[in-house]
């Protein structure tokens, strides 16, 4: 989750796409913005990880950021993460 993260700070679309799981993965991902709505990421708190079975875990997180000059937004998500050949791939939020 935390590699997700700053893969979205760092506007790294390549690094999400290949860590999404391929039957969920959209075909594209675009992290670019609009003139004056640049997205400042401002932290990350895991809220809660578990093991879920055999190479399946969630993740709850909470993620700050601020869009242009706005205020911070506070956005919540129970994430999905599936283990292939070792590899963590996120799956989907629920």
């Amino acid at each position: 989750m935390r590699s997700r993260y700053s893969a979205y700070v760092r506007h790294d679309a390549d690094y999400l796409l290949r860590t999404w799981h391929a039957t969920t993965r959209p075909p594209a991902l675009s992290l670019d913005e609009p003139a004056g709505a640049r997205t400042i990421w401002l932290g990350l708190d895991v809220l809660r990880a578990a093991d879920t079975g055999p190479d399946r875990a969630e993740v709850e997180f909470r993620a700050r950021y601020r869009v242009g000059g706005g205020s911070a937004v506070r956005m919540q998500e129970h994430s999905r993460f599936v283990r292939e050949d070792g590899q963590w791939f996120y799956l989907d939020a629920v």
